[in-house]
């Protein structure tokens, strides 16, 4: 299918979505324009899977290593995913190792407070509800949806539980829904209507009628049990995630820009929609089109080349694309601690063996010697003191939208020690959180484009 085809296509899918939720959502607020909500890094102080007391740097950045590993390791899953078997849709699986951040909104005419992890890589966002039949232990109260009087289920008769083959399926006139993920995670519930609220401030709340979400009534081997938290936010482009169906509301506009982690405590993170989004200096603001596909539903775009240092590499045009099969390509994901690069053989060539190449000839010209990381990282390098010459890359994305990595976003420093911050990706290229350190990263999915600039992200 030829980009400007995609590129229909995800049209066609956003009017779809616009249909379902539209006779749905409603919200009620002055001046609705836009949403802000601040998200926790789960590695700070306040989040509820933070326990950096306990952990040296070097402990950090391995668990680092895990997440990215562990999402890598589910996305051939979600890559094949397709009409006849799609119970592996939703991305909801990378909670399994903790993603960054949390979010905290209300829900029902009770206000119940619940805190649910931020998914750019997930559909439909659910949490725990009574009564249940197998929930996990959470350190908040479990929502009630017996004590709302704005709670309904969904119709079995609506468009998702239509869809064969989808999340959903009509049980006894209840539409339900089921996540089954590969390493054993598993939730069940009810698709459900219910009122979201927004907190703007300490007085006010910006409400959401009718959203639907899932109740979970059974969930098993979950690992973020005993914290606050108790689901998942999902944002990716699928009609049943909450980018599409606040959509009206915001645009498909979402924002966000990471405090480099050194820096991060106090700060947290800021998740802006529709209006609320700074306007990007157009001096500084690049912009590469999303490279749509048939049941994929991550932010892929189409990465021509990597430029090491100044040069720029020759790369074959295929390198880098989304093949057939689902596999290959490039996307953004923040759910991604570290940058991933595709370490498959494409038209003879392994990119991810070509750049640690030019990792090594490098350093090892500047007489710098091979060394080992807990981390596991592959690359990595003792230390002098007076060195301070390190390499830079330069992702050069369709529209002439070159995204540079400075030194200190491309690296992880130890006292001694140095190490490269890229993995191996099994599947895919990826984009990761620890290269999109002080970057203003605007998804602009009704236009269905990516915008970035750089900024200093501690004054957002």
């Amino acid at each position: 299918m030829s980009l400007s085809l995609r590129f229909l296509s995800a049209k066609l899918f956003l009017c779809l979505c616009l249909t379902l939720f539209q006779h749905h959502v409603t919200f009620s607020a002055s001046n609705p324009t836009g949403l802000t909500l601040r998200a926790v890094l789960d590695d700070s102080p306040n989040s509820p899977l933070y326990l950096i007391e306990n952990m040296t740097i070097a402990e950090r950045i391995e668990r680092f290593i895990q997440v990215t590993n562990a999402k890598d390791n589910y996305l051939n899953l979600n890559a094949r995913v397709g009409p006849d078997n799609s119970n592996s849709l939703s991305r909801v699986v990378m909670a399994r190792d903790g993603l960054f951040y949390s979010v905290w909104l209300l829900i029902g005419s009770q206000g119940q407070e619940v805190k649910l992890l931020m998914d750019t890589g997930g559909g439909l966002t659910w949490t725990q509800c009574q009564p249940c039949l197998n929930c996990f232990p959470q350190n908040l109260p479990i929502y009630d949806s017996r004590t709302s009087t704005t709670y309904s289920t969904l119709s079995c008769d609506h468009p998702l539980c239509q869809v064969e083959g989808s999340l959903y399926t009509c049980v006894d006139d209840l539409c339900i829904f089921v996540h089954n993920y590969h390493g054993g995670l598993y939730t069940t519930g009810v698709a459900s209507l219910e009122t979201f609220y927004f907190p703007m401030d300490p007085s006010t709340a910006l409400t959401f009628n009718n959203l639907v979400f899932g109740c979970s009534r059974d969930s098993r081997n979950v690992v973020f049990q005993d914290t606050e938290l108790s689901g998942i936010f999902g944002m990716n482009m699928m009609p049943d995630s909450l980018m599409s169906q606040l959509s009206s509301f915001t645009n498909f506009r979402f924002s966000y820009c990471l405090v480099p982690f050194p820096d991060l405590i106090p700060h947290t993170l800021v998740l802006r929609f529709g209006d609320d989004i700074p306007l990007l200096p157009p001096e500084r603001v690049k912009t590469t089109m999303f490279v749509h596909a048939p049941y994929l539903y991550n932010y892929y775009v189409n990465l021509v080349t990597i430029s090491f240092l100044n040069d720029r590499l020759g790369f074959p045009p295929s390198q880098f694309q989304l093949r057939e099969d689902g596999l290959g390509g490039c996307f953004v994901d923040s759910g991604y601690l570290l940058t991933a690069i595709e370490d498959n053989y494409v038209g003879g060539v392994n990119a991810y063996d070509v750049l640690m190449d030019l990792f090594t000839a490098y350093y090892e010209s500047n007489n710098l010697r091979r060394t080992t990381d807990p981390s596991g990282l592959d690359m990595c390098f003792e230390r002098p003191n007076d060195f301070n010459n390190f390499a830079n890359l330069t992702f050069h994305f369709d529209g002439e939208a070159d995204y540079f990595v400075p030194p200190q976003h491309l690296h992880i420093f130890q006292q001694d020690h140095f190490c490269v911050a890229i993995t191996r990706g099994r599947y895919a290229t990826v984009l990761g959180a620890w290269q999109q350190q002080n970057k203003r990263m605007l998804y602009d999915v009704g236009l269905g484009r990516l915008q970035f600039a750089d900024e200093n992200c501690a004054n957002d």
